[in-house]
């Protein structure tokens, strides 16, 4: 049970629902959700959220209400109502396919005409199909002798921040939180990230470079799922937090076991394994649909 069932458990909920920018919510379908939630109506907060309060909240009327959402192209979130974003003390997130929308090693590996092969493992892993170490060791393998300019141009050329991703970090950044970006992917695109957005930890894998071409190898141990939830436990002892301070965002399996640590724990766009045992599933909205869970 994560620290945020613990409080959904003791607080009165209520319901946020979403709708992506770019489509609008049916009126009848957002009547639907209200009454499946015990309330008449639904309180507009803007042209696409809307929140009911102090709903109920059981699993069943969780799992009717998800479902419902799911086939409307709708977000929907039980959150404890009181709750503010500066209650939480650290944003952690994923890189790829999360912060961006990209995954980098496929990137890197079209530069070498072998995107197929590795975005096959690469989605095995995602699902939960394949032990990251062995993904990710197999995968770089394969782009052995590519020259090191191709980093740079996977960053030039299709390196893309994730939807409302820019409006959450302001968010987040005014109101105090300090952000880490922990990666399965690769120090080269971390550390951009981090320069070029103003984050305060970033720690990600390290490609072996040789005579300005890859070798096919990582250096050092490498950033898998365990990983992953020991960078955020390390920062969070470091920072004087608990792990019950943070919000962690990610959308594989390689994510998991940081996620279950969190306060909060949100999974964007994310497999269904990952959906299903997060608190918080944004499916169709930005990165900035967190914002609106928030008092």
């Amino acid at each position: 049970m994560t620290a945020f069932d613990t409080v959904m458990s003791e607080f009165s909920m209520n319901l946020v629902v979403q709708a992506p920018l770019e489509t609008h919510a049916d009126a009848g379908m957002l009547d639907v959700l209200a009454k499946l939630a015990g309330a008449t109506s639904m309180e507009s907060l803007s042209s696409h959220v809307w929140r009911c309060k102090l709903v109920s909240a059981t699993m069943q009327t969780r799992d009717d209400i998800t479902a419902q959402a799911l086939a409307a192209g709708l977000d929907v979130a039980f959150v404890p109502a009181g709750r503010h974003l500066h209650d939480f003390k650290l944003l952690v997130m994923d890189m790829d396919s999360t912060l961006i929308t990209i995954e980098c090693i496929d990137e890197i590996a079209d530069m070498q005409g072998l995107k197929p092969q590795v975005a096959a493992i690469t989605e095995a892993t995602m699902r939960g199909d394949l032990p990251f170490p062995e993904s990710l060791v197999r995968r770089v393998a394969l782009l052995e002798g590519l020259d090191a300019s191709a980093l740079k141009r996977v960053i030039d050329e299709r390196l893309q921040l994730s939807s409302g991703a820019e409006a959450m970090l302001a968010a987040v950044q005014a109101a105090g939180l300090k952000t880490l970006l922990v990666s399965g992917g690769f120090t080269y695109f971390t550390n951009h990230m981090q320069e070029t957005l103003g984050l305060d930890f970033a720690h990600a894998n390290q490609l072996e470079i040789v005579d300005g071409k890859l070798t096919g190898r990582v250096l050092g141990e490498i950033v898998d799922a365990e990983a992953k939830r020991q960078t955020v436990e390390e920062t969070c002892a470091n920072l004087g937090i608990t792990p019950a301070q943070t919000i962690i965002m990610g959308d594989g399996a390689n994510d998991l076991k940081m996620m279950a640590i969190a306060g909060i724990s949100v999974a964007f766009r994310a497999k269904p394994v990952v959906r299903a045992q997060a608190d918080i599933a944004l499916n169709f909205v930005g990165l900035d649909g967190i914002l609106a869970l928030f008092d």
